[in-house]
């Protein structure tokens, strides 16, 4: 199964994002199969450099965009839906 999710690149404590395609068991700083685009979300204005045309050819055969991807491709108009809950996962339960 194919995902499309954030692989982070850039300096120590200055991130910036690659959105790329990889098999989702495979590990994201590794080899993936196509680089969509770029996002910086540092300083005042957040840069996105994205490829709306393939992202949209790799949604239709059948590859899952991550919850973050997903949020942020509806922000910026790529993909019509309802946002998704960013965050999976699960608080360890505290025992009185």
């Amino acid at each position: 199964m194919l995902s499309i999710r954030l692989s982070r690149v850039g300096k120590t404590k200055e991130p910036s994002f690659r959105l790329i395609v990889v098999e989702k068991r495979r590990d994201p700083w590794g080899t993936y199969l196509e680089n969509l685009g770029s996002v910086n979300r540092r300083g005042k204005e957040k840069s996105y450099k994205l490829n709306a045309d393939r992202i949209k050819y790799w949604i239709s055969k059948g590859a899952q965009p991550s919850n973050p991807v997903w949020n942020m491709l509806i922000d910026q108009k790529i993909v019509v839906g309802t946002k998704k809950k960013a965050h999976t996962g699960h608080k360890a339960e505290v025992k009185a």
